[in-house]
Parts: C-alpha cells; sequence; structure tokens
C-alpha cells in the first residue's frame, strides 16, 4: 500500500537562508534539512549544526498541526502534534510518497461539553500518505486531503473531505442530572475542508502558518444539522528536537445541534430536575486555544519515538454557555490536557 517513488519526483534542493537561531551559523558551519509540518501539509527548512562543509543530505518529518475541534479532539490533540514521520529518503533525497504514523496517548477531558469535572480518556492518532495525498484523524474524525502536497517552502491549498462519528453523551456521565436526560445516539457526519497555508512568515523562513474551514453535517438524523469549524495553526521548530505550537478554533453550528445536545425539553426537565431550555436557531457554540510541545525521545524529530504535551482551553458561548447542563450544573470553562507518544513506520 505504501510504496516509494523517489524516481518520479525530483530532488528539491534547500535553500541557505536566515532563521532565528543564525547567529549559531556565524560560527560553525551548518547544512540544511528540511522539515514538513504533516497537518499544514507544508514543508519547511532550518539549519542543522555540522562541523561538515557545504551541502550535505536533506531531510524530512512530518508535524501535524494544533487544532482542537471541540473536546472529543483534545485526544488527539498530542498524538497528531507529536508524530513526527520521515518523508524524504536520506539515500535519494526524493520525498516519500507514501507513509504511515501512529500514536497513543491520553487526555484529560470534560465529562461532557460543558461539564465541571474531567474524566481521563486514551485516544489513538493515525497520520500518514498515499500517493502524496496526506490523511490524518483528530479525535473521531478523519480528514483526507485531494489535492496532492508539494515539499518546499511557499503556499499550499488544501481541499478535502472529512468523516466523523460525534459521541457526545453517547456512554454514561457522572452527572446525574445530565445522566438523566439520557444517552444521544453517535451522530455520523460528513463533509469537506478548504484551507492555505504558507511557510516562512514570522520568526524565520521555516515557521508555518495554516488557516482552515472544515464543515460536516449529520447523516444518521441524531441531530439533522452541521459545524462549521474556521481554524488558525501556527508551528516553529525551536530546533531538531522540539517544536512548539499554538492554535485558535471555533464552532458554529446549526439549531438541530443546539436543540439535541443543549435544550432541555419539559420531559428531560421532569426526569433530570433541570430547567426546561429550548435552543431554535442557530450560532457560535465555543471557541478553543490550545498549546503544545513535541520533544523527541530519540534526538531527531524524523523518526522514532516522540513524546508530546499541551494544554486546550475552551469557552462555551451565548445561548449554548446559558443552557442549564452548562450554566446550572456545568462550566463555560472547558480545560483539557493530553500526553502522547508516537512512532514512525
Amino acid at each position: 500500500m505504501y510504496q516509494n517513488a523517489a524516481a518520479t519526483i525530483p530532488r528539491i534542493r534547500a535553500r541557505r537562508t536566515r532563521f532565528a537561531y543564525q547567529p549559531l551559523c556565524n560560527f560553525v558551519k551548518c547544512k540544511p534539512f528540511r522539515i514538513i509540518d504533516a497537518s499544514f501539509e507544508r514543508s519547511t527548512v532550518f539549519s542543522k549544526r555540522t562541523e561538515q562543509g557545504q551541502g550535505g543530505p536533506r531531510f524530512s518529518m512530518k508535524l501535524p498541526g494544533l487544532t482542537f475541534l471541540g473536546t472529543a479532539a483534545a485526544v488527539a490533540f498530542v498524538l497528531a502534534s507529536a508524530v513526527p514521520a520521515r518523508a524524504q529518503s536520506e539515500d535519494t533525497g526524493a520525498p516519500d510518497r507514501s507513509r504511515l504514523t501512529v500514536g497513543v496517548g491520553a487526555a484529560t477531558l470534560p465529562d461532557y461539553e460543558g461539564a465541571d469535572k474531567n474524566n481521563v480518556t486514551p485516544g489513538a492518532v493515525l497520520i500518514g500518505k498515499v500517493a502524496n495525498h496526506d490523511f490524518f484523524t483528530r479525535g473521531t474524525q478523519l480528514y483526507v486531503n485531494l489535492i496532492p502536497s508539494r515539499s518546499g517552502p511557499g503556499t499550499n491549498i488544501e481541499l478535502g473531505v472529512v468523516g466523523a462519528a460525534r459521541l457526545e453523551r453517547t456512554s454514561k456521565v457522572d452527572n446525574l442530572q445530565v445522566r438523566a436526560l439520557g444517552k444521544i445516539d453517535t451522530a455520523w457526519e460528513a463533509g469537506g475542508y478548504v484551507g492555505i497555508s504558507r511557510t516562512g512568515v514570522i520568526t524565520s523562513d521555516y515557521d508555518t502558518l495554516t488557516v482552515r474551514v472544515a464543515y460536516v453535517h449529520d447523516l444518521s438524523d441524531v441531530h439533522d444539522s452541521y459545524v462549521v469549524t474556521p481554524q488558525v495553526n501556527y508551528a516553529t521548530p525551536l530546533s531538531i528536537r522540539t517544536l512548539v505550537s499554538v492554535g485558535a478554533s471555533a464552532d458554529y453550528v446549526g439549531k438541530g445541534y443546539g436543540r439535541t445536545y443543549f435544550a432541555v425539553t419539559p420531559a428531560g426537565s421532569l426526569a433530570s430536575g433541570l430547567r426546561t431550555y429550548s435552543i431554535n436557531d442557530s450560532g457560535w457554540k465555543r471557541y478553543n486555544l490550545s498549546a503544545f510541545v513535541l520533544q523527541s525521545l530519540s534526538g531527531d524529530l524524523r523518526r522514532g519515538f516522540g513524546l508530546g504535551a499541551g494544554v486546550l482551553y475552551g469557552r462555551m458561548l451565548g445561548k449554548y454557555k446559558r443552557s442549564p447542563i452548562v450554566s446550572d450544573v456545568g462550566d463555560a470553562d472547558q480545560l483539557a490536557a493530553a500526553v502522547g507518544l508516537t512512532y514512525t513506520f
């Protein structure tokens, strides 16, 4: 399934340019190597300290961006962020067209969206590429880019499809009043996303800024509505061993979403003791701010094991914040943290 096609891809020459750590190169000779950002589908170049002369081999790795699409994605944010994958052959210098990285980890997440208590939840992630078409999981969502990703500094366009399983309150929650409202079936969703990313924007020629908008719609008649998620992500390498990233996102949901997950019917009020509450229109549900640090355990982010750790802060908004499951027995401020271990094949 995963095949190298180095012969079909011309060797990309890495440019020698200045970056945030250029003063170090005034005292030692430097040679370039390439880092590829998996989530942004971008590649960047920065210098590796060496005592050898000009030139030398060029390398690449995958570093997915950091975007939370609700609390479910918090499980995967470190995992997806801590997946360095070799995307270029050391022998030929040509990019690999196919690869696979897996990750496992755990996160502390709100009991339900809007809850005031957290639970520890395991999670897993897959990130890879087939014939230069990137794919990655984010929480319970799968993203597949229909446009082949290009290596090298510059601008890339994203256009892809999204499939998702929304598991919000599908199992027993700890809060007895919210539990009395009953379980909600899994919502199977599908949609797409568009985005644009640029390498070399702030700190150097090697950092990456990505703007993306995703849209999914329920296909299973659970909430029979949609979710639109604009996202902004920024990542910058500190060294061959360390990368940091920050991100922001928000969710705009349809009226069916609010009725399903945040309304309290008269029957639900009688069963739970919560006051009745109705939502009859669409609106902004929440925003998220996130940050993580990725550290290689093998001394090289391009291969072997990696360990990531990060945090998410989310804030419920408007009519969703005023729902009894949030304002009466929950909390509008949502906090999550996660750690994950990854390995690239």
